[in-house]
């Protein structure tokens, strides 16, 4: 590990062993064995975690369940002003947050910057959010009485993120959260602990200053030897937000739905860009080459299919190929590189069994799909992206493979395009590129795309904050991030008021009382 690693753990308050239960502005000691994180970069240990355990969890549950009772009658421009505080702490750290983002999990340092900053962007929309948590007031049918909607806070929301997002898909759930006047518990994926960890160590101080009580924001930090399932069986989270695989999302959903809970599932994406003869082909190939590459292919809107028309498939899959060659493969911290390891050899291997998969299916590998090895990649988590001519109904090209696979598929009519698009159980993200406006129209018409987020003229991957995020099919169906998906966190309730003198009944039944 390098000297200026060294420092920027420091800055972020990374020990050698760190506890793995926080409470806001307290960290506590823990019964649960040392976790070692290990960056997938050069394959050397960064620090280790003293996890939590089951108990410990009891334990910070309970905390929060009391803290939701005071913090819920804060005033939410109140709870908003401590939001905008932490935003400008993530400001003041978005340089070592983002070089630990780059270094833990494996994305090169500009995309490890843009996810802090995509945590600054949710707390300023969430700032402005805390005065906007609107109800409705309607009409009522009985004279003489008011009838209107408001949103209360939830209470203890369990946010469970993935690896891939080490720090952001935290943060859009818990700044909304926040503000919606609920309590938050956040069980990050155990590749990387440590992210989360710097990300209380920043918040600590606003907390504190702001005398927020413990137990508001809360950090459990366990692999599933300690916490599996428990967490989703939990009637004390009647919200729970999960990040992962559709596999790990179809058993949260199942258990959460079981004691008739919330769940909010971000799943798996097998997003597709539909490329048509009149498209511009700049313009595709940046957004294709960037969708499929970017944060090494590990992104749930990651590009995974391209279906290209007859008449351009062959010259676009030679630039692609071109494009291909001209990346650079290497140290994620490195400034000129393009695409750092995968985020562990279970990964890899993952990639290469994928890969197998299409030869035996009868496609064509075009480019790459080796391992990539020089001097300075020596982890084994390291990979040449693949290009690969296929039919969309290949069982691999069913799947998702979470890695730089790009998936080139022919069609001859527009129509047979949407087919193909739709044709895989996934449903996160797509894209077209093309100048006609039929077309472009029909992808966005209820007969065009199926997924959450259907895009013209740019790529798959990435999602503002402003949009609620989220897709259909097993991708899970549930939004987060912005528009008005804060009320997932609240619960709904009609109030009717009689300000007559009457009591009108239902029906026009009358008792004699």
């Amino acid at each position: 590990m390098t000297t200026d690693m060294q420092n920027t753990l420091r800055q972020l308050g990374i020990m050698d062993v760190n506890p793995g239960i926080c409470t806001g502005t307290l960290w506590h000691e823990t019964a649960g064995e040392r976790l070692t994180s290990y960056s997938p970069a050069d394959g050397g240990p960064i620090a280790e975690i003293q996890q939590a355990t089951r108990t410990d969890y009891d334990r910070l549950v309970l905390q929060a369940s009391e803290a939701f009772k005071s913090w819920r009658m804060v005033p939410a421009p109140k709870r908003g002003e401590i939001v905008r505080q932490i935003s400008l702490e993530l400001r003041k750290n978005k340089e070592a947050l983002g070089r630990l983002v780059s270094w833990e999990m494996g994305k090169i340092l500009q995309e490890g910057l843009g996810e802090v900053q995509e945590m600054i962007d949710i707390c300023d929309f969430a700032v402005g959010l805390s005065r906007q948590l609107y109800g409705l007031t309607m009409h009522s049918e009985r004279p003489g009485h008011r009838m209107y909607e408001q949103y209360h806070p939830l209470g203890v929301i369990g946010v469970v993120s993935s690896f891939n997002f080490p720090v952001a898909v935290w943060s859009w759930n818990a700044m909304i959260a926040l503000v919606c006047g609920d309590t938050v518990l956040w069980k990050p994926s155990s590749k990387v602990l440590l992210c989360a960890i710097a990300v209380h160590r920043i918040i600590s101080g606003v907390l504190k200053e702001n005398s927020v009580p413990e137990g508001v924001l809360n950090l459990v930090a366990a692999s599933s030897k300690y916490l599996g399932e428990d967490l989703f069986r939990d009637r004390n989270l009647p919200l729970v937000s999960f990040t992962g695989s559709t596999k790990i999302g179809k058993l949260a959903g199942r258990l959460v739905g079981e004691r008739l809970g919330r769940a909010i599932l971000e799943l798996g994406g097998n997003n597709a860009i539909i490329i048509t003869p009149g498209a511009n082909m700049e313009m595709a190939l940046r957004a294709v080459v960037f969708g499929a590459v970017g944060t090494t292919g590990q992104r749930c809107t990651s590009t995974r299919r391209i279906i290209l028309h007859d008449s351009v498939f062959e010259a676009f899959s030679n630039r692609l190929v071109k494009a291909y060659k001209g990346l650079v493969i290497g140290d994620p911290l490195d400034v000129k590189t393009h695409i750092g390891p995968l985020i562990d050899k279970k990964a890899t291997e993952n990639f290469f069994t994928a890969i197998e998969k299409v030869k035996n299916a009868g496609g064509k590998i075009l480019y790459g799909g080796i391992p990539y090895e020089n001097s300075n990649c020596k982890s084994g988590c390291y990979v040449v992206p693949c290009l690969a001519e296929v039919e969309n109904h290949y069982p691999v090209v069913q799947e998702e493979t979470f890695a730089p696979l790009l998936y080139l598929i022919r069609y001859k009519r527009f129509e047979e395009a949407l087919s193909l698009h739709n044709a895989v159980p996934q449903g996160l993200s797509s894209a077209i590129f093309s100048n006609s406006l039929q077309e472009t129209e029909a992808f966005l018409s209820h007969a065009g795309s199926d997924c959450g987020i259907a895009n013209v003229n740019i790529g798959t991957s990435g999602a503002e904050i402003g949009g609620a995020f989220g897709g259909e099919k097993d991708t899970g169906g549930g939004r987060e991030s912005g528009s008005d998906a804060w009320k997932a966190y609240m619960r709904r309730q009609t109030n009717t008021i009689n300000f007559s003198s009457d009591l009108p009944l239902a029906q026009g039944i009358e008792f004699n009382v």
